[in-house]
């Protein structure tokens, strides 16, 4: 019977690292299909989704918030937000992106020190805090600092709330994402994540912006051929899974008596 050589070992799990890295996350960014990232919230889900065949795994904060007993919108403490996302990590063999609201308060070293601890190779972070967005260059300047922290080991998606928070004129709010898009690709970082563009919109978007943007999908629509389509290359469900699969729960549960 033959057995693997040591050397034969030691190359398999080069391999497999190397399918975990932030390079090889980032390359799936460029093509040559868009990178689709049904949204995990704990090591059974991200199997699954690993599983079916999906090059990667990103976690919903606000399902991975519910699984723990909290909500969304930074109220989960970022001690256990972490080990989380390092159970996910751990489940898989494939690379974990986060999505890590707003950073929970940390300075950019702190969270980027802590995240990387994690395993994760990516995060997303999103540009408003109840509600309200924050300033862009104070994002800006958040973000360039993660990127500094990090360097090229994290693959930074910024979320651009201007479609999603309070208090946007309706006017000035293309406008404004563009801005940010920009200014947020100037920072640094790898893509940028305009969270509920109108459709009609997106192609927009995609054009005046520049480089790989994500789009948001769901279960029942939009679909994501029609955001790839219109210019996303990287398309993620949020917490629409989680919803999906907690109201197929709910839909079975009276069955069951």
């Amino acid at each position: 019977m033959t057995t693997p050589s040591q050397t034969d070992r030691n190359q398999a799990d080069r391999s497999h690292a190397d399918r975990r890295t932030a390079e090889a996350f980032r390359a799936l960014h460029h093509g040559p299909t868009p990178l689709i990232l049904p949204n995990a919230w704990d090591p059974v889900s991200a199997r699954a989704v690993a599983g079916a065949g999906y090059p990667a795994i990103a976690t919903s904060s606000g399902a991975v918030a519910r699984v723990l007993g909290y909500d969304d919108g930074q109220l989960t403490p970022p001690a256990e937000m972490f080990e989380a996302v390092a159970r996910i990590a751990r489940a898989v063999d494939v690379p974990v992106t986060a999505d890590m609201e707003a950073g929970y308060g940390l300075d950019p070293a702190e969270f980027a020190e802590r995240l990387l601890a994690t395993g994760a190779v990516g995060c997303n972070l999103e540009d408003s805090l109840d509600d309200k967005l924050v300033d862009v260059q104070q994002q800006a300047d958040y973000l360039c600092a993660v990127r500094a922290a990090a360097g090229a080991d994290l693959v930074i998606n910024a979320r651009i709330d201007g479609f999603f928070a309070s208090g946007c004129e309706e006017g000035k709010t293309v406008e404004d994402v563009i801005a940010r898009g920009r200014a947020y690709r100037r920072a640094g970082v790898d893509c940028v994540y305009p969270i509920f563009a109108p459709l009609d919109i997106l192609q927009t978007l995609a054009t005046e912006i520049g480089g790989p943007l994500n789009a948001h999908a769901k279960p029942n629509g939009p679909a994501a051929s029609a955001l790839i389509a219109l210019g996303a290359t990287r398309i993620s469900y949020g917490t629409s899974l989680h919803n999906f699969t907690t109201d197929a729960l709910r839909e079975l549960l009276p069955e069951l008596t």
